[in-house]
């Protein structure tokens, strides 16, 4: 019998490419809204997304081809899953930057049935020449496949299933025109509100048969940078914490802890960002000061400084970017005094 305990990989090998799959630990421990009614937030962009899905059903066509565009962790995936269960049609789920050659991309637009959505995550990452094969397979649903080598080589057209696109981008500006232009539909997401992050981490905690206070749900959902994800993966944290000290209720008190030994403040902010902050108050008196420089003090590279730490102290306020670096606004700085050189406390 084959060994069924054995650690599965979070992806699959069909057809020479690879096809994210969830983990065990996300088959287990994340819920999975069905509809638009369990998917919480984002009210407005569901509302469009329902006459589009419901408008194609009715006509028996395939769904416009989808551009979703936002920061990481907002529902993308999620969403697109929605759709295709409203649909009643299948869903390929792949990441751009794993399609390596246009052979995988053709191997997976051949075995989509009719009305079927192709979800592909990280698109402005997919190489070029891949990137290509998508424009005849968008527009004509067909795509063009080079038989042979040299003078004896011959181009075959090879029709595929009407289909839906969604492409999904943390960075629609490197998304090229050729591509965007064949999308129709352009949507961006949102980052949530503090009682919208409140009510998934409820909606969540019921799914993991954790007992959490208001108070405490509306703690993480502060600490959360606005992101479900985020709202998730803290909360299964604090549930450790609350088993491992054997409370049987996940309080304010028990969160407030937790979130303090994980080294997360009430606004969000990591170590990491606390220690930006405090550097450029420390040694630059709040700057400016050049990336390059505050990687090095940081030790952190420049790339990671500008992708992961820098969008969310910008959103919050306690950065800005100048002609000659980054700096802390000066209406911040005395809080930032206080906060880490006068009464240091995280929460």
């Amino acid at each position: 019998m084959p060994d069924t305990t054995a650690p599965q990989e979070p992806f699959v090998l069909e057809h020479d490419f690879i096809v994210l799959q969830e983990t065990p630990e996300e088959q287990q421990y994340d819920f999975n809204p069905k509809s638009f009614n369990d998917y919480l937030g984002q009210e407005a962009l569901k509302e469009k997304l329902l006459i589009y899905t419901h408008a194609a059903k009715m006509r028996g066509e395939a769904l416009d081809h989808m551009l979703l565009f936002g920061p990481p962790g907002l529902g993308k995936t999620t969403l697109s899953q929605i759709m295709a269960n409203i649909m009643n049609v299948g869903i390929k789920v792949c990441s751009g930057p794993m399609m390596e050659r246009t052979g995988d991309l053709v191997s997976i637009l051949s075995s989509l049935e009719p009305r079927d959505i192709l979800f592909i995550d990280e698109i402005h990452r997919m190489p070029t020449n891949v990137e290509e094969v998508l424009y005849t397979a968008m527009e004509y649903f067909r795509v063009d496949i080079i038989i042979g080598q040299g003078a004896g080589a011959k181009s075959i057209n090879l029709p595929i299933n009407p289909f839906t696109l969604i492409g999904a981008t943390t960075q629609s500006g490197k998304i090229s025109a050729p591509l965007r232009s064949r999308f129709g539909i352009t949507e961006r997401l949102d980052f949530y509100l503090d009682e919208e992050l409140e009510k998934i981490v409820l909606q969540n905690a019921q799914f993991l048969n954790l007992k959490i206070t208001h108070e405490a749900a509306l703690r993480i959902a502060r600490s959360s940078r606005g992101t479900p994800r985020i709202a998730k993966k803290i909360l299964r944290r604090v549930r450790d914490f609350a088993q491992v000290k054997k409370e049987e209720i996940a309080t304010d008190e028990i969160t407030h802890v937790a979130l303090a030994f994980l080294g997360i403040d009430e606004e969000g902010l990591t170590m990491v960002d606390n220690l930006i902050l405090k550097k450029l108050m420390e040694h630059f008196n709040g700057g400016p000061v050049g990336l390059e420089t505050l990687s090095s003090l940081i030790g952190e590279d420049k790339e990671t400084l500008e992708t992961v730490y820098e969008p969310y102290l910008l959103r919050k306020g306690y950065l800005e970017k100048t002609p000659r670096g980054r700096q802390i606004p000066h209406k911040k700085l005395p809080f930032l005094q206080k906060k880490y050189f006068g009464q240091h406390t995280l929460i």
